[in-house]
């Protein structure tokens, strides 16, 4: 399908998996983690305002839209950052970001 894109998934104990996610239903990131299955709490429903749902860009940080005010406010509030660490929430599902290699803390 032309309207899909691949994401790679490292979890908390270094397994890699593929995820297909869909280019056309306007999901996040965040969405699209939790529809397969990963313990991601996004306990603000997709907001930025939780952090729950850190994760750490590993490849493809370039393909992203740049960071907003309120996801930059919201890792600020992390005990842990990282150069590459983004919420899962603020990352819209598009073409740009086919490839994308994230790492998951939980």
């Amino acid at each position: 399908m032309d309207n899909m894109i691949s994401v790679i998934v490292q979890d908390s104990k270094g397994n890699f998996q593929t995820l297909e996610a869909p280019t056309d239903m306007s999901l996040s990131l965040m969405e699209v983690l939790k529809g397969s299955d990963y313990a991601i709490e996004a306990t603000c429903g997709g907001m930025a305002l939780c952090a729950t749902c850190h994760i750490r860009v590993m490849k493809g940080l370039d393909k992203l839209k740049p960071q907003g005010n309120d996801e930059l406010d919201m890792l600020d509030t992390l005990p842990v950052l990282y150069p590459e660490s983004r919420l899962a929430c603020q990352i819209h599902i598009s073409e740009e970001i086919d490839g994308i290699e994230i790492k998951l803390f939980q």
